[in-house]
């Protein structure tokens, strides 16, 4: 049977380059970064390695790379540790309708611990208003947190103009760039972001590995510059506590052989990442122009034009997507009805229903999403496949 992958948006293959990366520290250069021994020191060659790797792709300094567990850790990480850094009183965060679980959900638990949210609605493409951003702010405004593209429908956000926004009224800008890191460009620096959080299974690297990129000085100028004085020697409270490991912010022995896996993806993406976009862009284009000519009533959800290069996410009126995705995947094709962290959710899409489609709509929503192998003969053999199986769903 033919196998297609279509799922890229919920984890990558491993990038071979990447495997062979990572093998000597499976193996010979074992050592704990810590350690003081030559098998430490080559472990911590390896690990500086990739942050200044990484640091060099953001436009940033070494120092302000963090790795991480996750791109989930990483999220957390930022938005906790910002309104937990300020002590003596509740903070106000600012967040988009359609975030990730992993800030949509730790802006809730903020909220219990009686800090406040105000969560800013997005249009029908997903998009979220800059100047509703600018609104929302207050004097107790310490965080404004918004994905730099969604994981489900692919919009990108106003990045540039929030990363302005936040720097005016100096407030520390956070993004979720989990779905947009190696996929696109993206310079730190100018779009003015101060935290950014990314995973390395996204773009051909571990499972296992994230990294958070924290610019420590722009954010005590910022929280200075609002009268704001975090805890002493920090810009984030640490979620755990142990050794000085990743600056105190994250006190685990190093993922090491993760670590100098992240960075060589991050090399792969740096060399490749202008073409593979322009690549995916012109396959999503053809596979696009193809659904909705093909398939009577067939509408796709998000921005057409300000989105991922390899996400399509579409709607098939009368069709139910999730039984579509178990008889797509019993021909050989791989997709999802949705983020892969809520896919066995019964709960309709919350990014679905934040742009205005009602349960039922959402619940018609298929995600395709491409990569680095992703040929033009699947995108045919995927399309002829569809209007049959969607026939069959109907009948049934």
């Amino acid at each position: 049977m033919k196998r297609i992958y279509l799922d890229y948006a919920a984890t990558t293959p491993m990038a071979p380059e990447v495997l062979e990366a990572m093998q000597p520290y499976l193996s010979a250069d074992f050592g704990n970064a810590s350690s003081l021994h030559d098998f430490g020191f080559r472990a911590r060659q390896g690990i500086e390695a990739a942050r200044r790797i990484f640091a060099d792709f953001l436009g940033a300094a070494p120092g302000d790379i963090i790795f991480t567990g996750s791109g989930t850790e990483a999220n957390n990480m930022a938005v906790q540790g910002c309104a937990m850094a300020v002590r003596g009183k509740p903070v106000h965060v600012i967040t988009a309708e359609i975030e990730h679980s992993s800030v949509y959900s730790t802006c809730a638990f903020l909220e219990s611990l009686g800090h406040e949210v105000t969560i800013v609605p997005v249009d029908a493409a997903g998009m979220v208003d800059a100047d509703a951003i600018e609104a929302a702010i207050k004097d107790t405004t310490v965080l404004i947190t918004v994905q730099y593209a969604n994981n489900e429908i692919g919009t990108l956000q106003p990045i540039a103009r929030i990363g302005e926004i936040a720097e005016k009224h100096n407030i520390i800008f956070h993004t979720d760039a989990v779905q947009a890191f190696g996929k696109i460009p993206i310079n730190a620096a100018r779009e003015k972001i101060t935290l950014l959080s990314a995973s390395g299974h996204k773009f051909y690297g571990p499972k296992g590995t994230g990294i958070l990129f924290v610019n420590r000085s722009d954010a005590v100028q910022r929280l200075a510059g609002r009268g704001i004085r975090p805890l002493p020697d920090t810009t984030l409270q640490p979620l755990m506590y142990g050794g000085p490991q990743e600056a105190g912010l994250r006190p685990a022995t190093e993922n090491t052989p993760g670590i100098v896996g992240l960075g060589r993806a991050v090399e792969l993406a740096r060399d490749t990442v202008a073409t593979a976009a322009e690549r995916e862009r012109n396959l999503r284009g053809y596979a696009i122009e193809r659904l909705l000519a093909e398939i009577p009533g067939a509408a796709i959800n998000g921005h057409l034009n300000s989105r991922l290069p390899n996400n399509i996410n579409v709607r098939f009126p009368g069709v139910n997507a999730y039984e579509l995705v178990l008889l797509l995947d019993r021909h050989g094709i791989a997709c999802s009805s949705g983020a892969a962290c809520s896919s066995k959710s019964a709960k309709p899409s919350r990014v679905l229903t934040a742009i205005g489609l009602t349960s039922e709509q959402a619940a018609e929503s298929l995600r395709l999403t491409l990569g680095k192998y992703t040929e033009k003969e699947d995108i045919d053999y995927v399309i002829g496949k569809l209007p049959e199986l969607i026939s069959t769903l109907k009948q049934i």
